[in-house]
Formats: C-alpha cells, sequence, structure tokens
C-alpha cells in the first residue's frame, strides 16, 4: 500500500496523469478454450452488418455494397441497394430489423452515401422493405454533411431502444480536430431520432443554435459497436482509439466523451497529441484498452445457450483476431477472457434468435460460436 501511495505521489509531482497509474484496463487477459466456431454462411468477404428476419433468415451487409439474404443454405443478393462509396473504410454497413418487424416491415441500415453537392461521401440512415428480393420504400433518414474525399472513420452502427428510438454512429471521419467536439457539425457522434426520423422533442440540443439535434453525445472517434443492454436498456458503444485508446462508454444525453482533447492512446507514429486523459466537463470510459484490440461489433450475452456466458459483453476483436468477453458487475468490467484464438478478423457480434452467439468474420463469412 506504502508502495502504491509512493508511486502515485511520485507521478503527481512529475505531473503525469493519475489516471495511467489507475487504468482500467489491466485485467489478465484469460484464455478461455472452451469454445470453437461452426460455419454458417462461407465465403464472405467482409459481412460488415448482420440481422435475423421472423423466419429465420439472415440479411447480412458486404462492405463492397452487396446486401445478401441467407437462408436454407441458399444466398440471394438482394436489389435496390443504395449506392456506396466503397472506399477504404466505406461501403455499406450496419443493418437491423425493426423490433416491431413482423408488423411493419422496416429495415434500417448504414453506408457511407455519395449523395450532396461535395464530393466524396458522409454516413447515412435509411430506411427500407423487403419485397421478394428488391428493397422498396426507401426512406433517408439522416444523412451526414457535408461529404469529404476522406474515406475513413465513417462509424457505424444502429440501436433500437424498444421507446420508439433508433441509435446510430458516426467517426469523426478523418477529422479529428474539428468535427467531434463541435455539434454544429457531423461526426464524431452518436445520435437519436424517432424511428419514423423526426428528431424527438427531449434531444438534447433540440433548440440551441445551429446544432444538429439528432446529436444524442459528441466527443467519439470512430464507434464501431453499439448494443442496448437487455436489463437497463442503457445504449452502450465501443470505439476505436488511435494507437491504443479504444473505450466502451455508456453514452448519456448531451455528454462529451473528450476526444481528441482526452485519451489513453497515442499517435500511430508514436507522438502524443494531447498530454491528458481527464477534464471536468468530459466522461470518463468505463473501460478502455491500451495497447488497442481495435475492437468492431458487439451485444450483450442473454438467454442464451451458453448460460455460463450471459450478462456479459462481447466484443470482436480485428487486430487480434478473437473474441473478448467483458465480464460485469452493474456497469463495472471486473474481467476479461479470450474465447478464441486467431479465429480471424472479428468485424461483428451478435446475440441471434435462436440464443447462438454469431460472428461476422472478415474472409470467412459468417460463423456462431459453439461449445467444444
Amino acid at each position: 500500500m506504502k508502495t502504491n501511495l509512493f508511486f502515485i505521489l511520485l507521478l503527481t509531482i512529475t505531473g503525469v496523469s493519475c489516471a495511467q497509474e489507475t487504468r482500467t484496463n489491466d485485467f489478465e487477459l484469460i484464455q478461455n478454450d472452451n469454445y470453437t466456431i461452426e460455419m454458417v454462411v462461407p465465403e464472405l468477404i467482409n459481412p460488415w452488418g448482420l440481422t435475423f428476419l421472423p423466419d429465420g433468415a439472415m440479411l447480412i451487409t458486404e462492405k463492397s455494397g452487396e446486401l445478401i439474404h441467407f437462408k436454407d443454405s441458399t444466398k440471394t443478393i438482394i436489389t435496390g441497394v443504395p449506392e456506396v462509396s466503397a472506399r477504404n473504410q466505406g461501403g455499406l454497413l450496419d443493418i437491423k430489423v425493426h423490433p416491431d418487424y413482423k408488423n411493419n416491415g422496416w429495415i434500417y441500415i448504414t453506408y457511407s452515401s455519395v449523395e450532396g453537392e461535395e464530393e466524396g461521401a458522409h454516413t447515412a440512415l435509411m430506411r427500407a422493405k423487403l419485397e421478394g428480393t428488391s428493397l422498396v420504400n426507401q426512406e433517408v433518414l439522416y444523412k451526414g454533411a457535408p461529404n469529404t474525399r476522406k474515406s475513413h472513420h465513417f462509424g457505424s452502427r444502429i440501436s433500437f431502444d424498444n421507446k420508439g428510438h433508433v441509435f446510430f454512429t458516426i467517426g469523426d471521419r478523418g477529422d479529428r480536430d474539428t468535427n467531434p467536439q463541435d455539434i454544429t457539425r457531423d461526426g464524431g457522434k452518436v445520435y437519436r431520432l424517432n424511428e419514423d426520423g423526426s428528431i424527438p422533442k427531449d434531444n438534447p440540443f433540440v433548440g440551441q443554435a445551429d446544432a444538429k439535434e439528432a446529436i444524442w453525445s459528441y466527443g467519439h472517434r470512430n464507434p464501431q459497436g453499439m448494443a442496448i443492454h437487455p436489463k437497463t436498456g442503457d445504449i452502450w458503444t465501443h470505439e476505436h482509439g488511435p494507437r491504443g485508446g479504444d473505450e466502451v462508454n455508456i453514452p448519456e444525453a448531451g455528454k462529451n466523451y473528450g476526444w481528441p482533447v482526452i485519451s489513453y492512446g497515442i499517435n500511430y507514429s508514436g507522438t502524443s497529441f494531447t498530454e491528458i486523459t481527464e477534464k471536468e466537463g468530459m466522461e470518463q470510459p468505463i473501460y478502455y484498452w491500451v495497447p488497442s484490440i481495435a475492437p468492431c461489433g458487439m451485444d450483450f450475452v442473454s438467454d442464451s445457450k451458453y448460460p455460463e456466458l450471459d450478462g456479459s459483453l462481447l466484443v470482436g476483436s480485428l487486430k487480434f483476431k478473437y473474441v473478448e468477453r467483458l465480464i460485469l458487475k452493474g456497469n463495472t468490467i471486473v474481467g476479461r477472457e479470450k474465447l478464441l484464438t486467431d479465429a480471424g478478423r472479428m468485424r461483428n457480434v451478435v446475440m441471434g434468435p435462436d440464443g447462438f452467439i454469431y460472428l461476422g468474420i472478415e474472409g470467412v463469412g459468417i460463423a456462431r460460436i459453439v461449445k467444444k
């Protein structure tokens, strides 16, 4: 105890942030060898989004721009998909069916849209209906602006809170010094709309001059994971840091999550872009990774085929090619496990309606986790 106090005092005297000493990611990553994967949909290139229809069919987005319907071992290409800018990180991104899909038939999709007067693209959210093998009744609900020719940090994930709202994310679009901290600009935000695309009257910036009234929270870098907690109903996200500093957050209305003013990461070159990890008025992540795991996709485990995992949060790792189990106690992460080893770049993690956990794996396809 005296030794810890000595180091904390030393850090304070030398001006180094104590947050690094008390960092929340210092749990040992425990290998759990009880699971493997079983292929479900083979031969996909970059399966970005996955959702399930009531009849058990899957809808899968390929980042290149294809929307695939899969059922009974048959892949069908859906027509009528919006044009996407499939450059670098852009393309056809997330997909979710409406919670009341059986009655209204709405399907929600995010993608890198080229619509607009400016060259380039920006993230858009649209909804449509599936008629046979075509998307019909398309409605663009939100389009980030202005377009930019930068081809990274589009986000983007979609979640419903079952209270009539749809949440989605847009990354900072490669303009970290302008977009994330400016609520008059799109990018680096979590957004909240009514399910028809209108702005909820209780959104935090409604009525504020020049603000993007769809914003729910800001100061984000590139959120590529989002899920609703099955018990609390809270929205959870994770986002890519630069070199280190990937974060898990529970975004709250109107709050600032700090990017790039505060961060636990550094530039890819190894240089520093900020000297602080905390600042008044900016939220701390509930968890962060150093080094970065490049998180993508996440979901809570609930009512699953694996009762020993229920209540956990699963996160895919692009960089290290595994699925990370974050063990929760309330909203606190108390442990980590690696469920798979070298299984491929994890693009998505989805809790299926059949109780299985499904994975989108780059260059492989859709697989599900099974016990050995």
